[in-house]
């Protein structure tokens, strides 16, 4: 059960201010995170132009790698960075600095061919699950009861449809028997509601700029740290109730 920080994703130029985008600044926010207590990194590699890119995996995860020695680190493998399958599957498997792990969305449609591929090359894998159509799809691979970790990402904004899609996600995979460490987030307005579900049913969970720039409090984050930091503080209360 961790606190993982996700300080970038796929967020636009502009989104924050202290927004990491070059290999520098991710470098940087990773240590603050790490000392703020996140257990591990999850980054969106960018190149010099700032846009996301898979063939800058190498150069991140030998700086991260450089500056934060020991620490789990892993990217996205988002259909949408490179918008060509071909061209998605040649970069990763291009790869020479292995990532400890990598994200794969179950949405979209080249995911299975991505999951089997990270496996190959002994990359672990975090299966992205944001409806319970992904969850569906997911329990038909064969791979299902070997990825790394089950990644809930719940987009909905509607507390009560945000919780029902997680239920339905987590009644898929106990009915499937599928029993993987389980990472629970939201994004913008529920990432706080996750953050602390994911603490009742003793889950890890993710925060960062990638998920949200606001506080628990409510206030604007001043960056990833402190969104960590409120994270963190939020596990460890619980821990000594």
């Amino acid at each position: 059960m961790i606190v993982q920080a996700c300080i970038n994703g796929a967020r636009p130029i502009g989104y924050h201010p202290r927004l990491p985008l070059t290999t520098e600044a991710m470098v940087r926010d990773s240590m603050a995170c790490l000392d703020a207590g996140a257990a591990e990194l999850h980054i969106h590699p960018r190149g010099l132009d700032g846009r996301e890119s898979l063939a800058s995996v190498d150069a991140l995860i030998a700086a991260v790698r450089n500056s934060c020695p020991g620490t789990f680190v892993g990217v996205s493998t988002g259909a949408w960075i490179e918008a060509d399958e071909a061209l998605t599957r040649r970069y990763i498997s291009s790869w020479r600095m292995l990532p400890d792990y990598a994200s794969v969305n179950l949405s979209e449609r080249d995911s299975p061919a991505i999951l089997s591929l990270l496996g190959n090359m002994g990359v672990g894998v975090e299966a992205g699950l944001a409806t319970i159509e992904d969850a569906r799809r997911f329990v038909g691979l064969p791979d299902c009861h070997h990825v790394m970790r089950i990644l809930i990402e719940i987009g909905e904004q509607d507390l009560g449809a945000a919780d029902r899609a997680c239920d339905g996600i987590i009644q898929v995979l106990q009915a499937a028997a599928v029993a993987r460490p389980i990472l629970l987030h939201g994004v913008d307005s529920t990432v706080w509601h996750f953050v602390k579900r994911a603490r009742e049913r003793r889950w890890s969970t993710r925060v960062g700029l990638e998920d949200g720039c606001l506080c628990v409090t409510g206030e604007f984050a001043e960056g990833n740290a402190g969104l960590v930091a409120d994270a963190v503080t939020i596990f460890r209360e619980n821990v000594h109730r």
